[in-house]
């Protein structure tokens, strides 16, 4: 990662997007026009300029056929196709089409009420949404985070060119080309349109900071997975993944309407037994970040304020605390702590066991690399590397001072160092 982002003031060019994707200046300079959701599109002029010539219907009954509740089209639109004041250029659609159109009409999400052509975009944005949480609530799937992050980054990207769009955004990528304006195309013809990561840039983005911090966040993973391999991921970041869920039921009831919500959609994961000992046992064990996200999470996360790092849309974390009350029925939810050591506790597969973390000395961490395979990492180097990266503030939470006055390591401060020696092989690796 280059380094951190300014979230106050994000700018458009992103570390690694092409060159002739930075040179257009209007990215960030866009002005919506007025109301410009609450009108026809070309294709449903054409319609309805074949509608005029081959139906009897009158204006207010062509107008039924054309509005929705995303958007209000006025029949003073059909009258200026029907007098033939505007819209003279737009070719008039086949009897064919309008056949297909009426056979097909109207077109309606049943679920939403949206629009399945005008509203593709919204409809799509939602079902990407479903699929990326079914996807990780499935019990039979190993791929869980990585397929989790690219589908929500499409369900947000189709989200913002959605409501880009409707708010008279031009979200294609231009340059100027000899003093014109030309819009920049795909390999194969198509118009370049921005990605997630120009939707969060432009001015009038319509996400609050955390939540687009948290897709900056998966956004820096995502680039990492898609180079090399993942494993074990999910339980490191599913409090990221938790709060991108939560931000974007949020953002498309903000963006849309409270009746777009997935609220409705998706109940609770259910599982068909419990956990075994053994497999208890194999999953608290496996629970090591690889070294090359640890580095992406780290480098990312570093560049945050504290204020940010616990916003609950960038990272959803829910703490339980014992609060007594005199009865059952006087508690808004029952959850009973079972602790082992007690008669109950000592009856369950699972009980509440508090765990202080490990800690390690600087020289014990030293050791732990040697016997890793890098013999010329010393003291002094990791020293200087705790040093660089202020690894002993207070956010950061790598290590802590104890009783005796010294500072001891967490182990995520073990997984740094290690990232570090493996990125260096030629400095710490055997001669």
């Amino acid at each position: 990662m280059a380094g951190p982002f300014d979230l106050r003031h994000p700018s458009p060019n992103i570390p690694g997007r092409p060159a002739m994707m930075q040179c257009y200046p209007s990215l960030m300079g866009q002005k919506p026009r007025r109301n410009p959701a609450n009108k026809l599109d070309r294709w449903e002029i054409a319609l309805i300029k074949r509608m005029i010539a081959s139906t009897s219907l009158n204006d207010q009954d062509i107008l039924a056929y054309f509005t929705r509740p995303t958007r209000s089209i006025n029949h003073a639109r059909i009258a200026e196709i029907r007098g033939q004041t505007k819209h003279r250029s737009v070719t008039t659609a086949s009897q064919a089409e309008l056949d297909a159109f009426l056979a097909a009409w109207p077109q309606i999400d049943l679920t939403t009420g949206l629009h399945l052509r005008g509203d593709e975009l919204l409809v799509k944005a939602r079902e990407a949404m479903l699929h990326a949480v079914q996807g990780f609530n499935n019990p039979r799937a190993h791929f869980k985070s990585e397929t989790f992050i690219v589908v929500a980054v499409i369900a947000f990207t189709y989200l913002l060119h959605w409501h880009y769009r409707r708010n008279g955004v031009d979200i294609r990528y231009k340059r100027m080309v000899d003093g014109v304006e030309t819009v920049l195309k795909t390999r194969h013809g198509a118009d370049k349109h921005w990605e997630l990561e120009a939707c969060l840039d432009y001015g009038d983005c319509p996400l609050d900071g955390g939540t687009v911090t948290n897709l900056r966040f998966l956004i820096a993973i995502r680039h990492e997975i898609e180079h090399q391999l993942t494993t074990r991921i999910d339980d490191a970041i599913s409090a990221k993944l938790q709060a991108c869920c939560l931000n974007f039921n949020r953002a498309i009831k903000d963006i849309a309407g409270a009746q777009h919500g997935l609220d409705r959609d998706l109940g609770l994961a259910l599982q068909f037994s419990g956990i075994e000992r053994d497999q208890r046992d194999l999953l608290l064990s496996d629970t090591d970040m690889p070294a090359h996200i640890q580095a992406a999470h780290t480098a990312f996360e570093d560049g945050l304020t504290d204020e940010m790092m616990t916003n609950p849309r960038y990272s959803y974390r829910v703490a339980y605390i014992e609060q007594v009350v005199n009865s059952r029925g006087k508690a808004d939810q029952v959850v009973e702590f079972l602790r082992s050591g007690t008669e109950k506790g000592d009856h369950v597969r699972l009980a509440l066991k508090e765990v202080e973390k490990p800690k390690l000395k600087p020289g014990q961490i030293v050791d732990l690399m040697i016997a890793e395979g890098f013999p010329r990492f010393t003291i002094y180097h990791h020293t200087q590397l705790w040093k660089d990266a202020d690894a002993k503030a207070p956010g950061k939470a790598f290590g802590t001072t104890l009783a005796d006055g010294a500072w001891y390591w967490y182990p995520s401060w073990v997984d740094q160092v290690r990232a570090h020696v493996q990125a260096h092989p030629e400095l710490y690796g055997r001669a």
